[in-house]
């Protein structure tokens, strides 16, 4: 048992499983044990777990031959169980994202999973069950016998029909108690603000349609006072054995402002009072004792010898009357809104996605030296003793040709602009090769234009900032989180533009809540410490307040003016604050398309920040080209840039990207259905029930008045505000600022939402007609939600009675599908809009993506830039062997092509030693033992990179002979000398190595060559 329990009475009231029931649905494995595979599958799908082809999160298993890979929802890893036949061989936990073990363990048990969640809600009125118990005790003193009517689990339904309702009901099939029943005896319950907790447990109660089988609260309450308790509440309570009174009171509100707050307080003091002020991390402890000094020095106060400072946390203030103390945290001192730490010391990485795992038969692909084709699946083929599995590609004319495996590297999937049908190429002809060169000096035009803009800004003179100042370093300590590996890269490579002569034009890509505005921050407050102006230009009001009221917060401590320019300002306000521009009295201002007229003048502009720029008008657009010429631009979008984008415009243009979540981020959970207004509700119960707010995103303004009737009936005891772009600006701002302090539960709003929304409290959110927006749009939306270490939950509606296309029906389904952490990378590319490459290298290169798929146009772009810039081309180069060796994956070790088809992409990309002997590695912890075959194929693939090393391009065998065609004569007479004449160069392409090895025997003649290429080193290239 835990030695603290932290609760709620809505919590208490609901039933959990029994120990025995825990028990019953636990299953320790060892080492050594007997344990029949099917079995054990049949033991796992009951109790909620699902079989899928790779583990990657708790409550997934897969099996891969003798190998079982499981995720228990109790353990940190996933755990590889190895058997040689039913005998548990050896147990490891391994990392999901690498493949590599952690550590063996003797042991593991496996718990089934839970996923139940609250009952229904409507109007309907509570029939509650007292709490089980041989005693328990009324209000009145009487002992009464408890009998529930129902079995108590029968009241967890789950809110969305979806895989994962199923799991909850086998440990509830079981025993039920009162969490008060696992209590000892010798348990102390805390109760605060009792009175409070009992109406909070009530209005839960009346929410619920069927509460039959919880229990209630009277009788509840009534168990928790048999312990020794403590009752801590704000009034005086009669009836205990025993009352402590502390006299204690609130503290008053502070006005934020920096330069007052220390003043305030000062004020506040008694003769005799005392301070402890609480301070969020040392970074902002010791900024706090420089502001106290400078305060002291300033206003003649001696605040430093009456505040001490300590770095912990409370949620709020108060002052100790009867110990003349005020004890406070720094949040209430400058009116920030507070931010939870982390803890967790675990982070995940992202991976580089590789699309061409998504290949489904009837996909369109690209061969690199053929064209476009349609994928038609695999085939094994055999020819003189020898087995390869192929891909099968279909051209125009429905000519089928079969590529093997090992060339798997040349094929691609294609993927390409919205709305591209591309037609399928001729195989053999010449169309595709001039298609090709055409893309090529359309994308060397564009490289030669970008690199002649980089050299151009290079010539003139940017803000060229100092390195970082004591002032920078506070403010980036009092950053409440720790930075990710990316955040921080990018926080670096700004530092680094901005301290250089020429101006910065730097593009920070990642995904929705990814930590973006933090990184521009450092700019900005790097910017304004070096003297300059700073202007934010963002897309929306909406996400303009949002800045305005983060930058506030985030700058409240500084010497910092943060202002906003938008239509939340009236005339008169935006008179004084362009006046206020132009003398220099603000620092930092927040504005739309405002902030680029032409009657905007600044003092000393020197950073300007475009957030999401691509969603700016034309003339916007140009404005900022003539304003970005001279001073620092950094650009943000929410886009993600895929990993081979970004290589290849490595050079000429400068990039950061945010790949990497921030650490206790929990993945949103994603459900698709029609609009059912019991679901909805009791989706929206849960939400409300713990104390969260709610979206509701309806894009069709005529008539969203309707469904806001329809909210209201649906949910009365919520408050609505409704949000869109037509309203008048003061009752825009109205309705937002209701939802943002939390005075509104559902915000009812269009897309205006869908940029830069970031409400802690706000994990659930509903997207009306979900079938009616891209899956861009639907991924960007569903980032409002989940900012927090929450659960969050995005319920996709279908519009009720109408037909869902089949495209709608794709991208629902790969929504549902991504819903992890990072996900609009796939997204990016599942899309097939490429918004990545549109929003970077300008829609004219749609076109030239569109003729040979992006991940050719990407290899193009990279060549070209390297050309352009002297540097080597990069090819995968291979060479070719043709040996009699069977060499495949068999089914029996790898059933799923997908996972067969990522071992042969990786196995063809293998490019050194290390890389294949650590796939090698991999493949057998994840899979056993490797069968003949597959090692065939690891040695052909050593024996092509050493024959490489060596410059030899094919390997093929001739009356006894091996002979090697070659295109470096000084490095095959190397090795003829190293041979001792043994391979003998005939003319200037070939050479001959005599076989010891029968002709006949592939197996043996490869092991003869790979012993032939590795007796000594290559030169290094020259």
């Amino acid at each position: 048992m835990p030695t603290a329990i932290v609760t709620c009475l809505p919590a208490l009231l609901q039933p959990v499983p029994t120990r025995a029931s825990i028990k019953a649905a636990t299953r320790t494995i060892s080492v050594g044990d007997d344990l029949p595979l099917a079995e054990l599958t049949d033991w796992l799908i009951l109790r909620g777990f699902e079989r899928v082809t790779a583990v990657e999160l708790p409550g997934e298993f897969s099996i891969h031959g003798g190998i079982l890979d499981i995720f228990p929802a109790t353990e940190p890893d996933a755990v590889r169980i190895e058997l040689f036949g039913d005998e548990v061989e050896s147990i490891r936990s391994f990392d999901v994202e690498s493949q590599r073990r952690l550590e063996d363990l003797k042991s593991i048990s496996l718990t089934a999973t839970l996923a139940a969640t609250p009952p229904a809600a409507t109007d309907a009125t509570p029939q509650t069950n007292s709490v089980p118990s041989s005693t328990t005790s009324s209000r009145k003193g009487k002992s009464k016998k408890a009998t529930p009517d129902l079995r108590p689990g029968d009241a967890l339904t789950a809110a969305f029909p979806t895989s994962a309702t199923p799991k909850s009901a086998p440990l509830f099939s079981g025993e039920t108690e009162s969490l008060i029943d696992s209590l000892s005896r010798q348990t102390i319950v805390i109760l605060t603000d009792m009175q409070q907790a009992i109406s909070e447990g009530r209005m839960y109660l009346q929410r619920l349609s069927n509460p039959v089988g919880l229990y209630g609260v009277d009788a509840t309450m009534a168990r928790l006072m048999e312990f020794s308790s403590v009752t801590i509440d704000a009034l005086g309570v009669d009836g205990y054995e025993q009352s402590c009174h502390l006299s204690i009171e609130a503290v008053e509100r502070f006005s934020g402002s920096r330069r007052d707050a220390l003043v305030e307080l000062s004020e506040l003091l008694g003769p005799s009072d005392s301070v402890l002020l609480c301070c969020h991390n040392e970074g902002e402890q010791g900024r706090l004792q420089e502001l106290i000094a400078e305060t002291d020095s300033a206003s003649g106060t001696s605040l430093a010898s009456r505040i001490c400072l300590t770095t912990g946390r409370i949620r709020r203030g108060f002052r100790l009357l009867d110990h003349a103390m005020i004890v406070i945290s720094d949040n209430e001192l400058f009116s920030r809104t507070p931010t939870r730490a982390t803890t967790r010391k675990r982070r995940t990485d992202s991976r580089t996605i590789d699309t061409f795992l998504d290949l489904r038969e009837g996909d369109l692909v690209v061969h690199v030296a053929h064209g476009i084709a349609r994928y038609r699946g695999m085939a094994m083929t055999g020819a003189n003793g020898q087995q390869e599995e192929h891909l099968l590609l279909e051209f125009r004319d429905a000519l089928i040709v079969y590529v093997p495996v090992s060339l798997i590297h040349l094929v691609q999937k294609y993927i390409g602009p919205a709305k591209t049908n591309p037609e399928l190429t001729k195989y053999g002809g010449t169309s595709w090769l001039k298609k090709k060169d055409q893309v090529a000096e359309a994308i060397s035009d564009m490289a030669t234009d970008m690199l002649q803009l980089q050299a151009e800004r290079a010539s003139k003179s940017g803000l060229q900032c100092r390195a970082d100042s004591h002032l920078q370093q506070e403010f980036e300590k009092a950053f409440p989180f720790t930075e990710t590996a990316d955040q921080a890269s990018a926080i670096i490579d700004l530092k680094g533009d901005m301290e250089q002569a020429k101006p910065m034009d730097r593009l920070i890509c990642g995904d929705v809540g990814f930590g973006k505005t933090e990184v521009a921050m450092r700019a900005v407050f790097k910017a304004v410490d070096n003297g300059r102006q700073v202007a934010v230009l963002v897309p929306t009001t909406v996400l303009a307040e949002q800045h305005f009221r983060t930058f506030s917060q985030r700058m409240a401590e500084f010497p910092v003016t943060v202002e906003m320019l938008s239509r939340y300002r009236s005339p008169a306000e935006q008179s004084r604050i362009l006046e206020r521009l132009k003398e220099g009295s603000i620092d930092i201002v927040i504005g739309t398309h405002r902030l680029v007229s032409k009657d905007v003048k600044f003092r000393d502009l020197g950073l300007l920040v475009v957030d999401e720029e691509q969603k700016f008008g034309v003339k916007v657009k140009e404005r900022l080209k003539q304003i970005r010429a001279d001073v620092d631009v950094l650009t943000l979008t929410a886009t993600p840039i895929p990993r081979t984008l970004h290589m290849s415009l490595l050079g000429i243009r400068d990039i950061s990207s945010l790949t990497t979540p921030p650490r206790d981020r929990v993945p949103i959970e994603t459900r698709v259905g029609r609009f059912d207004e019991n679901l909805v509700r009791s989706a929206m119960m849960r939400e409300l029930n713990r104390g969260g707010q709610i979206y509701f995103v309806h894009n069709r303004v005529h008539d969203i008045e309707e469904i806001a009737e329809r909210l209201k009936r649906i949910a009365p005891e919520a408050s609505l505000v409704i949000a869109h772009g037509q309203m008048d600006e003061d009752e825009l701002e109205s309705a937002m600022m209701a939802f943002v302090t939390g005075k509104a539960d559902i915000l009812l709003a269009t897309t205006i939402i869908e940029s830069g929304l970031d409400i802690s409290n706000a994990n659930t959110m509903f997207i009306h007609q979900a079938e009616n927006y891209g899956l861009a749009d639907l991924h960007q939306l569903r980032g409002r939600v989940g900012r927090d270490r929450h659960r969050a939950y995005c319920y996709l509606l279908l519009e009720e009675g109408k037909a869902v296309t089949t495209k709608a029906t794709r991208r629902l389904k790969a929504i549902e599908e991504y819903s992890e952490l990072g996900a609009g990378f796939r997204i990016a590319m599942r899309d097939l809009e490429i918004r990545g490459a549109g929003n970077i290298l300008g829609t004219e290169q749609s076109g030239n993506i569109a003729a040979v798929g992006y991940e050719l146009y990407c290899q193009l772009l990279e060549n070209a830039v390297r050309s352009l810039k002297k540097q080597p081309l990069r090819y995968q180069r291979h060479c070719k062997i043709e040996l009699p060796v069977s060499n495949f994956i068999p089914d029996k070790y790898v059933a799923e092509q997908k996972l067969k088809i990522e071992v042969y992409r990786r196995l063809s990309q293998a490019n050194t030693l290390d890389q294949l002997s650590e796939l090698e590695t991999e493949l057998r912890d994840r899979f056993g033992p490797i069968p003949t075959a597959a090692r065939r194929m690891i040695q052909l693939r050593e024996l092509n990179l050493r024959a490489l090393a060596w410059r030899v391009e094919n390997v093929h065998l001739e009356n006894g002979y091996a002979v090697f065609r070659y295109r470096d004569a000084k490095r095959i007479r190397m090795l003829s000398h190293l041979h001792k004449g043994h391979l003998r160069v005939v003319d200037a392409h070939d050479a001959y190595w005599p076989l010891e090895a029968d002709e006949t025997d592939g197996a043996a003649v490869l092991d003869e060559l790979l012993e032939t290429f590795s007796a000594a080193q290559p030169p290094a290239p020259e």
